[in-house]
């Protein structure tokens, strides 16, 4: 799966396409949002529709490192995110 690293605050965040489906299929993707310091894992999620690219790779390739720190502005953690696998 392609990544990409972002740092923010001081800290590398890896960004990885959600492997998850919603139902607007190529309308939405999710980001996950990943840093791992110490053993301490951080997860973030978020989604967003993409300008041009239909894949989510080509889409989060496509993406300036700015676009991607908005996007982390605006995530939400993990463990409520079904993305990272919440479970209610």
């Amino acid at each position: 799966m392609p990544s990409r690293t972002l740092t923010i605050d001081g800290r590398a965040w890896s960004v990885y396409p959600s492997g998850r489906v919603t139902q607007y299929d190529r309308d939405e993707f999710a980001l996950v949002f990943v840093c791992d310091v110490s053993g301490n894992r951080a997860v973030r999620v978020t989604r967003y529709s993409p300008v041009s690219a239909r894949s989510r790779e080509q889409s989060l390739h496509e993406l300036s490192d700015g676009e991607l720190a908005r996007l982390f502005a605006v995530s939400q953690p993990g463990e409520t995110s079904p993305e990272a696998d919440y479970r209610s």
